[in-house]
This record gives structure tokens, sequence and C-alpha cells, in this order.
């Protein structure tokens, strides 16, 4: 049973999300907190500001320094009627000076992206902070799910199921960063039109979040991890 304030009304724990572009907003506002069966929850995505001119013009989308998502995350921090402030950016693409990089293991990728979010973790030093970084982009997540692809595309099921071969054997978050060879990658060889901002969500609007979180664990341990923190007090 959701909590309820003394006029009746659902109570609800705000919880930040600094995504990277448009589609992770979308997903994050359209899709995840749907599905994430947490009425008490309100998901809330902020998209990474990467430049903001003199004239206070903002541009969004990217992860151009380290520094400029520092400085959104402990924005977020400050703002106290958030209960979590958590990250959804790619691993592929991190710059350099991304905490970790230089020390990072070369294990499975499971293992390399663990190294990074626990030493983000470490940099941002708040409870109230959850990283977490994508393996290897957003576009593993629609890999999830081919017939997600034919429902957007649905002439191309030659091209879609190329792209499964391309695929097989291989888990989503599994596909790794290779400049050819990284989720967006993939599916613009057998796609070209793809777009991320207009298709990415469009997309996953047709897998379930049952589905991504059983073929992305990774993705799905961040979803647990949100709903299970949201269950006791946060400090």
């Amino acid at each position: 049973m959701s909590p309820v304030n003394v006029s009746g009304a659902t109570h609800q724990t705000k919880i930040f999300v600094l995504v990277e572009g448009q589609s992770e907003e979308t997903f994050v506002r359209e899709i995840l907190s749907k599905q994430i069966q947490r009425p008490d929850l309100l998901l809330k995505p902020i998209i990474l500001t990467t430049k903001r001119t003199v004239t206070g013009r903002k541009f969004k989308g990217g992860v151009p320094s380290f520094k400029k998502v520092r400085k959104q995350i402990l924005d977020l921090l400050a703002d106290t009627s958030a209960a979590l402030v958590t990250t959804m950016i790619d691993y592929y693409g991190l710059p350099n000076d991304f905490p970790g990089v230089a020390s990072i293991p070369k294990g499975k990728a499971l293992e390399r992206v663990g190294h990074l979010e626990a030493e983000l973790a470490k940099t941002i030093n708040s409870g109230r902070f959850l990283p977490y970084l994508a393996l290897h982009e957003f576009e593993a997540l629609i890999l999830s799910d081919f017939s997600a692809l034919a429902n957007v595309f649905p002439d191309r099921g030659k091209d879609i199921e190329r792209l499964r071969d391309l695929t097989r054997g291989k888990a989503p978050e599994d596909i790794n960063t290779g400049p050819d060879t990284h989720p967006s990658a993939l599916i613009r060889q057998m796609l070209p039109e793809y777009q991320k901002n207009l298709h990415g969500s469009m997309a996953l609007a047709h897998v379930s979040l049952s589905t991504l979180r059983n073929k992305c664990p990774h993705f799905g341990q961040w979803v647990t991890k949100i709903e299970s923190l949201c269950n006791r007090p946060i400090h």
C-alpha cells in the first residue's frame, strides 16, 4: 500500500535521474517511471547540460567532461526535496577525466563498469547518490528484444534479422565499445535511418521492464537498488 499524507493524497518520493540525452529523458519519464510499479516513486529525469552561453542558452546531451557531470550531480544533491540522485550515462565514450578511467581494470565489462561506478560514488561521497553507467550504452536496452525494432521499422524484417545474427550469442550488455561494434553502431549498420532521439524510446515502448531487467542484468540491478533504497530512509 502506498503511503498517504493527511489530505489523503499519495505521497511521492522524488528521485532525480541525471541522463545523457533526450532519449534517456523520454525513457525515464515515459517508460521506466510508469513500469516500475511503485506509484510512490517520482522519477524526474534531468538532461546533462554540456554548455551554457553568455546569453544563458543551454546545450544538452553527451558527456564532454567530468567537471560538468560533477557540478550537476552536486547541484541536484543540494535540492533536499529529492530522496535520491542517480545517473543514467553511457559507459561508452566516457571522458578521460572521469573517476576511475585511469585505473580501470582489464577484467570483464561488468567489473570495469563496477570500478567506475565505485570511483564515482567515492568522488561524490553522498549517501543520497546512486551511480549508474549503462553497459555499454542506451541502445543495449533496445537489443534486448528485436521485436521492438520491428515495431518501429515494420518493413525492415530482413535487416533486423541480420542485426540479430550480428549479435547472436552475446548478451546485450556484453556488446562492446569498438568504434564499429558498439550497440548503436551495429543498429545503424543494418538500419542507417535509425536516430537515437527519434527511434530509441519509440522502440523501448514495446519492451516490458521485466524483459529489460532479465536481459540487461546491470540495468536490472540499478532499478532494484532504486526500489530498495527508497524502501528505507536515505541520509
